[in-house]
């Protein structure tokens, strides 16, 4: 037998028993499970070392109190779980997305997007209750086990085979599996959530309550993006909704119908929340972006729907032969001037046939190109502008132009161009985000006439039932309180 086929073996003995040796039963499922890989103690470091990278990258919402209201809900669901030895945090997140997720070491985030969503308490602990219910089930440290194992085997195989090809392959399948929970994970999460809701004393159809307006809002979401709805879902790791309602539903049902806590206060602690993009990352109204706190505007062309992150600003149009605008910032060193950081650092001295123009925006100091590039296949004219902001700040447009465009959506770009100026101290205080307020509904109110001053150019009622978790038909109690959408 050659060294090659003795490494083979070492490797394939090793590999099964990890596997057979270190499978333990965990307490909450009460299945055999493979973990060895990732101790409780290495969660918890992991835990901490992401949490401080998603504060940084998605931002904790600056509302102390719907921080602890929050937190109140997820301990009272954490006490009821099988693992005493995980401390527990909550974080709200200063984001319009709709999402929650977990890390390993009892690290739990909501956003306010999510929070926005949901219409009682128990909704939102069926949420955190699943998030808990991945932490309780060790699914990320039985993710970690199973891929390093994996790649283990196959490394094993690449050995027998003497090819590296195969570790690749190896590696790339396991980042993939690592990159999302198993539908079986994501059903025991749900069955864990949704059996400490119960412990918990709320009701445990909120979690299917919640998923079914989820349901909704993702189809929604689709219509809006002219989309069919059928690829929109909770979150892009997680099952299709629908899936998820019915096995939610009737998870719950077991459960003997009890007296379950009151939660009038939810819509309360939800007053007065910021909805949509988050003023400390600017927002959009209609067709203008405003930033008050480093204190710009511009505008966008008609037509145009702004999507904001916090490293940049993107509009696209609604029509497909629309152009692609990308705003953001770039440091300026040593007043640098607009023109020599267009030549010699973001186009890196390459020659171009159009030649690097300087212009004047606003009073500031500009200076614009452009060139051909071929963007996903496909050749488009590209215009690039550095304006300089400040003594050490640059804000940049790059434009992604079709071939062939005309002299309407030219101008519109232009005028995007030329509208970037200096916000008004007026402005600064007038110009508000969107927030949620409760109101309560009077006689004669419609879901049309209470959704009439919403934010938006289009499916204003859609919204608002979706907001409210109602039906297609349903109507508006007088009495009842209802989330509206104003910037007062």
């Amino acid at each position: 037998m050659n060294d090659m086929s003795n490494r083979f073996l070492l490797s394939l003995t090793l590999a099964t028993a990890l596997f057979t040796g270190a499978c333990s039963t965990n307490p909450a499922t009460g299945e055999k499970q493979f973990t060895a890989l990732m101790s409780p103690a290495q969660e918890q470091k992991v835990g901490a070392d992401e949490h401080a990278n998603v504060v940084k990258s998605m931002g904790v919402y600056d509302n102390p109190q719907l921080q602890a209201y929050v937190s109140g809900i997820g301990n009272a669901l954490a006490k009821n779980t099988e693992r005493p030895d995980v401390t527990y945090k909550f974080t709200v997140l200063d984001s319009p997305m709709v999402n929650a997720f977990a890390l390993p070491g009892g690290y739990v985030y909501v956003t306010r997007g999510l929070l926005a969503l949901a219409n009682s308490e128990a909704e939102l602990a069926g949420v955190i209750g699943h998030e808990i219910g991945h932490i309780t089930a060790r699914h990320s440290a039985e993710r970690f086990s199973q891929g390093m194992l994996a790649s283990l085997g196959t490394a094993a195989i690449s050995i027998a085979l003497d090819s590296p090809d195969v570790s690749k392959m190896a590696g790339l399948g396991s980042d993939l599996y690592l990159k999302s929970y198993s539908r079986g994970q994501e059903h025991e999460a749900d069955t864990l959530g949704i059996r400490y809701l119960h412990r918990a004393t709320y009701d445990p159809h909120g979690m299917a309550s919640f998923l079914k307006n989820l349901d909704q809002n993702s189809q929604l979401e689709g219509q809006i993006e002219g989309a069919s709805g059928d690829g929109f879902s909770y979150f892009s790791t997680h099952p299709r909704t629908a899936d998820r309602v019915a096995q939610a539903s009737a998870t719950a049902a077991q459960y003997p119908a009890t007296d379950y806590k009151s939660d009038h206060s939810y819509l309360d602690n939800l007053n007065g929340m910021v909805y949509g993009d988050s003023p400390e990352q600017g927002f959009a109204k209609g067709v203008n972006f405003y930033h008050p706190k480093m204190g710009f505007t511009y505008s966008v062309p008609q037509g145009y729907k702004i999507y904001n992150d916090a490293s940049k600003v993107v509009a696209k149009s609604k029509d497909k032969g629309g152009a692609v605008i990308i705003f953001d910032g770039a440091s300026r060193e040593n007043g640098m001037s607009a023109k020599s950081y267009v030549a010699s650092v973001w186009l890196n001295n390459e020659p171009i046939k159009s030649g690097i123009e300087t212009i004047t925006i606003n009073g500031m100091n500009a200076a614009t190109a452009s060139f051909e590039a071929n963007i996903s296949n496909v050749l488009m004219d590209v215009r690039v502008v550095a304006v300089e902001w400040s003594a050490n700040q640059f804000f940049r447009f790059q434009m992604a132009i079709p071939k062939n465009a005309n002299a309407a959506l030219m101008d519109g770009l232009k005028r995007t161009t030329y509208s970037l100026r200096a916000m008004t101290a007026q402005e600064k205080q007038t110009i508000k985000p969107d927030r949620l307020r409760i109101v309560t509904a009077k006689a004669g109110d419609t879901a049309q006439s209470l959704s009439a001053q919403f934010p938006f150019d289009d499916y204003r009622e859609e919204r608002f039932r979706v907001l409210n978790g109602m039906k297609a038909n349903e109507q508006v109690m007088a009495g009842f309180r209802y989330k509206t959408i104003s910037d007062k």
